[in-house]
């Protein structure tokens, strides 16, 4: 369930387990809560690195999570209320206790041992582990009543880190590489050494074994172990110990008995290490879990189930029968029994049949039905309509299902379609039987069959049907049918298959449904505007009738309507917007901004459409016909600016008219022109600060040394441009375009006084160089 979707992404390192979920936590520093099925019912994101251990109260209300930066949280699942608590390193046991004044008293239980790796708590008593050994403190008395030593000091702990469970509120379980040892808490009675603790800790048990451990658990007086192989174990197969392996043992004084074994193939095992896994169980169902980065396996208690089918896997047949009447007797359930005949008869199809016609006469043929043979082994298909017709009876649904589940070569296809169809005579509406009668037809490849009876049903199967069988040229007669059950998927489908379905002949079939054909021919142009060009004059009317919010974009897109008969129709129908494109596109702007004006009387229109033609008439006419109108005045006044001098409808304007606010206006004006100004000056100040910053960057290109070696070569001798002897006096000439020269060799001045040209790069320049250096010795 939720549990594959997160360890596709993450991996798992650690969970605890409730009577009423799950807690997983993950390497990514998330933790999941998850039903006992492993559905996901919350998420949390915790921390940015891994989650080492989480804890929960007996409620399930509060949840105690600490992860690998040492961060240590607190809080309530459904309040999310509570505190946490940051350590460099995970060096301390803290204890805390809320006062009278309901604030939290803190109290240190151990520290200066190194890190603390697992921690548990059972009743009034809590077990903790670090690298020297376990430790037990006593809540009640807060007193630490003992300290068990590791054994094994060679093995690295953050390899093989302790494991440590409660059998019950005084029997702790330790695990630590490969040894085990159970201890139990004890009280001390009477003593007259007073610094002594009032319990002490008894090792009931405590042996080496041939493995190392991951996970412990109780099952009553016995142990699970969940454990690693040691290397060293040669007789066993190197995949053998790459797998975890789960074990019951039974624990001895000083030693143990195997109960069982079973290795595990989990996901990536082969990558996996000692540390890697984990296992927790559930006590009050038996359920254990064993936790590994990509996967979780539940293991439970065999029961009489897993019995029968030991017994039946043996082939101790009459065992198996024996206990399998003695269900029927005390459990009173047929379904049990059948499902045994599986194993009991194999493929003896006479023995089958037998069983069959046991069952017939008492009268639960449905009991056996979904473990009759159906795959090599097939009985004679009397058998099988047997079934379908005790079905038939009684149980629609159920005879549904076994249509659905059963190849249809089981049985006499003809047969059963005739006993639907007597049913369907007094029941004619009955959707199940309907519905399993067209199954019956497609099984029998009759498809046109099948598909009236979907589109009668309004079946969504219906199109799938026509896909997988290609029914395309059963479905040109019933296109009307196709579209009243859902309009947009038959368009879809009839334009996805053009090749197979003919645009003409489904406008043909959808001649007398207006409606119907307006939604396909939309639905063509705007896939494509050239296909259905024959039929773009049909589709004005179309529009008009029924889609007019779509009519104007449809003769924006369309080169191929008749303009002239668009026209038409929307002067007919008075659609002004669509007129006045219609106009505009056929040249007639004048008339077409008259009507914006005196039908529309929206001005800001009018602007909007003087603006798109940019027109000089057109503004002409806009203002003439406004000059008038103090409304109009206001409109033009307030968005003409960018196209028309404002001054020509200022000049326009009569005197005394008085014109809606007017003073607003003009102020706009004002500030739109102060803004232009402003916006002007801006820029030639940033012009400017650009020319300067370039200029002075350009300045200190031109000051830096300049790199002079005797690879360097006098552009006019092409000599050193050094001497070999250093010793002599020397003068070198270095312009800013990096030519060099001995000054001797320099060529006379140029015209301009106290200006030197380079004479490699001056016919390249239309003024002076760029500057000279000298260098002298």
């Amino acid at each position: 369930n939720g549990v594959t979707e997160i360890l596709q992404k993450d991996a798992a390192s650690c969970m605890t387990v409730h009577d009423k979920f799950l807690a997983l936590g993950t390497h990514f520093g998330k933790v999941f809560l998850l039903d006992i099925q492993g559905n996901l019912t919350q998420k949390f994101e915790i921390s940015p690195v891994k989650i080492n251990q989480i804890s929960l109260d007996e409620s399930g209300e509060h949840m105690g999570i600490c992860s690998e930066d040492g961060k240590v949280q607190v809080f309530g699942l459904y309040t999310r209320e509570g505190f946490h608590e940051n350590f460099d390193c995970p060096v301390k046991l803290l204890l805390y206790e809320k006062n009278w004044l309901n604030r939290w008293k803190t109290s240190t239980l151990h520290e200066g041992e190194g890190t603390i790796t697992n921690v548990q708590w059972r009743a009034n008593l809590i077990a903790w582990a670090n690298n020297m050994g376990v430790k037990i403190y006593d809540i009640s008395t807060k007193q630490r009543i003992t300290n068990v030593l590791r054994d094994n000091v060679s093995l690295r702990p953050d390899m093989y880190p302790c494991s440590l469970c409660w059998k019950d509120n005084s029997t702790l379980i330790i695990g630590w590489g490969s040894s085990i040892k159970i201890c139990v808490v004890k009280e001390r009675g009477h003593t007259e050494l007073r610094d002594l603790p009032s319990r002490y800790v008894e090792i009931v048990s405590a042996f080496e074994t041939e493995f190392f451990i991951s996970g412990l658990a109780p099952l009553a007086d016995q142990l699970v172990t969940l454990y690693f192989v040691k290397e060293n174990s040669d007789h066993m197969e190197e995949e053998f110990r790459a797998r975890p392996c789960l074990d019951i043992i039974q624990p001895l004084p000083e030693g143990y008995e195997e109960i069982s074994s079973d290795a595990l193939t989990v996901r990536n095992f082969q990558e996996n290490e000692c540390r890697d896994y984990r296992l927790e169980h559930s006590e009050g169902e038996s359920l254990y879990y064993i936790i590994s980065p990509k996967d979780i396996v539940v293991a439970k208690e065999r029961d009489q189930d897993d019995h029968i089918d030991w017994l039946l896997d043996k082939k101790k047949y009459e065992v198996g029968v024996i206990i399998i009447q003695s269900s029927r007797l005390h459990v009173g359930t047929l379904y049990f029994a059948s499902r045994k005949c599986q194993k009991v008869l194999g493929k003896n199809m006479e023995l089958w049949e037998n069983e069959v016609y046991r069952f017939k006469t008492i009268g639960q043929l449905k009991a056996i039905s979904q473990y009759l043979p159906r795959g090599d082994l097939r009985l004679r298909p009397a058998i099988y309509e047997m079934i379908l017709h005790e079905f038939l009876k009684s149980d629609y649904e159920g005879f549904a299902t076994l249509i659905r589940e059963w190849p249809g070569e089981l049985y006499n296809n003809m047969t059963i379609v005739q006993a639907v169809t007597d049913h369907l005579k007094k029941d004619p509406m009955n959707s199940t039987l309907l519905t399993t009668l067209a199954e019956l037809y497609t099984y029998d490849q009759r498809y046109d069959r099948a598909l009236e009876i979907y589109l009668r049903l309004r079946h969504k199967d219906v199109y799938q049907l026509i896909h997988k069988h290609d029914l395309f040229s059963s479905i040109e007669d019933k296109i009307v049918l196709l579209m009243d059950f859902d309009k947009e998927k038959a368009v879809d489908m009839l334009l996805d298959n053009e090749d197979k379905i003919l645009i003409d002949r489904v406008v043909e079939e959808l001649r007398d449904r207006p409606e119907l054909l307006h939604i396909y021919l939309h639905k063509l142009f705007k896939r494509d505007h050239h296909k259905g060009q024959r039929y773009h004059e049909r589709q004005i009317g179309l529009y008009a009738e029924y889609d007019r919010p779509n009519l104007l974009p449809f003769l924006r897109d369309s080169i191929h309507c008749p303009l002239e008969k668009a026209l038409e129709i929307c002067q007919e129908r008075n659609f002004v917007e669509e007129t006045v494109f219609l106009l505009s596109r056929m040249g007639n702007c004048r008339r077409a901004l008259q009507m914006i004006m005196e039908e529309l009387e929206d001005v800001d229109k009018a602007i909007e459409f003087a603006k798109e033609q940019d027109d000089a008439e057109l503004w002409e006419d806009l203002i003439s016909y406004s000059i008038d109108k103090p409304p109009f005045i206001t409109g033009l006044l307030n968005n003409i600016g960018t196209h028309v001098d404002p001054i020509l409808l200022i000049h326009r304007i009569k005197e005394g008219m008085e014109i809606p606010n007017l003073r607003d206006s003009l102020v706009k004006i004002l500030q739109d022109y102060n803004l232009q100004i402003l916006l002007r000056e801006g820029c030639k100040k940033i012009l400017v600060a650009d020319s300067l910053s370039l200029l002075q960057k350009m300045h200190r290109t031109q000051m830096r040394g300049v790199r002079v070696d005797e690879e360097n070569i006098c552009e006019s001798c092409h000599a050193s441009i050094l001497p070999s002897d250093m010793a002599q006096n020397f003068s070198v000439v270095v312009f800013h375009c990096r030519h060099m020269f001995h000054k001797e060799c320099l060529p006379s001045p140029g015209t301009i006084p106290g200006v030197q040209f380079c004479n490699i790069c001056s016919a390249k320049r239309r003024g002076p160089g760029s500057g000279i250096l000298e260098m002298k010795k």
